[in-house]
């Protein structure tokens, strides 16, 4: 009996040790992946790796997506066993320190080694940030559930396995983790120019919800009782608070109205002394152009990207990372417009506006030319979008 005891000991001991460089080593590689992911590579330094991954972040024939791919499919294994092994009697603290050294000589490092392999040359800034982001999900996501790891010598109690006081359960981290695993996964089935029209076609999705929303304002008409008001004797506000006054006195206004009557855009006026209806109609017809760009550089640019990388690969990944944050940024600026219609601010609308079209006719002209050759199908239609997008009418 001594004997099994000191033996379950060491097993104990080695699991706390085990455990804990475990985290060390996730740390560091969420610190280097999360500073990848924000652009801030250059502030901090590569972790170190083990000789085996090194030896493939230096070699030239090896696939990010694949690697990453592979990786993360088994981190999703390892920690479905590591899920187990917490909650199910009996309590085997070897096992589970084999599981977490398992995970610490070859996945978690070749995950970020995955990403080290993803240069922006070769496969372009916006997939080497998304890569690193969703690798960097996985090893935070596993963090937390390896430090939950029970170092007692007992199984997780039920409200830590569910979490019941509050917290997320073991068996909730699990699945946060396979998701995480998912999203990683994804990305070789799509590829870089998968990823890449993907991005896209949301950017575009939200452009056209501004166009929707932009085109319903424009059928709104300032109401009759507001012209009343303004044509009366002078008190149409004073007659309004009273109202909302007396409303509130008798309950008879809810807290959702008050913050419905705060929310609502201010109508554009009849008289429109600004031309902030002639102002919306201009904008309303060059978002539909630029909602048509995103659409023709998905189906004319993204689409025919030659597999990455390529002989050729710096001006077609340098491209890319020239246009992407002007595709990006186009569905925030067209959302100030909006804004600055629902304020009826005429000066705000004229400055976002020519933002907007500054950006739409820089992202056309940044990829007029096709990836090989002066001129394509694409680059007719561009030019008469910069027609367009410049004036309207």
């Amino acid at each position: 009996m001594p004997a099994e005891n000191s033996t379950a000991g060491d097993a104990l001991e080695a699991l706390k040790v085990v455990s804990k460089s475990t985290i060390d080593l996730i740390s560091q590689l969420e610190t280097f992946l999360h500073s990848i992911a924000v652009d801030k590579s250059s502030e901090t330094a590569a972790p170190p790796m083990s000789s085996s991954s090194s030896s493939l972040s230096n070699t030239e024939s090896v696939d990010p997506l694949s690697l990453a791919h592979d990786s993360t499919t088994l981190i999703k294994a390892h920690t479905t066993k590591l899920s187990l092994l917490i909650i199910n009697e009996p309590f085997t603290p070897s096992a589970i320190s084999k599981v977490l050294r398992e995970l610490v000589a070859g996945p978690i490092p070749a995950l970020a080694s995955a990403v080290q392999v993803c240069g922006a040359d070769k496969y372009t800034l916006v997939a080497r940030q998304d890569l690193a982001w969703r690798c960097y999900r996985v090893l935070k996501e596993l963090r937390g559930l390896v430090e939950i790891v029970p170092l007692d010598g007992n199984i997780l109690p039920n409200a830590q396995k569910n979490g019941t006081e509050g917290g997320m359960g073991s068996m909730a981290a699990t699945g946060v983790i396979w998701a995480a695993c998912d999203d990683v996964i994804l990305l070789k089935k799509l590829g870089i120019a998968g990823l890449l029209i993907k991005k896209v076609e949301e950017y575009r999705d939200t452009l056209k919800d501004i166009l929707e929303e932009l085109k319903e304002y424009s059928e709104e008409v300032e109401d009759e009782d507001e012209d009343e008001d303004e044509d009366g004797d002078g008190n149409g506000e004073e007659d309004e608070a009273n109202d909302v006054g007396d409303q509130i006195q008798n309950t008879h206004i809810s807290t959702q109205e008050m913050l419905d009557d705060l929310m609502n855009p201010r109508h554009i006026p009849r008289d429109d002394p600004d031309k902030i209806r002639e102002r919306l109609e201009s904008c309303l017809k060059r978002l539909r152009l630029t909602t048509l760009l995103y659409t023709a550089v998905v189906k004319r640019r993204l689409k025919a990207i030659p597999p990455l990388p390529t002989t050729t690969q710096t001006s077609v990944t340098q491209r890319l990372d020239e246009v992407f944050p002007l595709l990006k940024r186009l569905p925030h600026r067209f959302g100030e417009v909006a804004c600055a219609f629902y304020e009826l601010d005429r000066d705000a609308i004229d400055r976002a506006m020519d933002s907007c079209f500054f950006d739409a006719f820089a992202a056309s002209e940044m990829l007029m030319k096709p990836w090989e050759g002066p001129r394509d199908e694409f680059t007719n239609w561009a030019e008469k979008f910069q027609v367009g997008i410049k004036k309207p009418d």
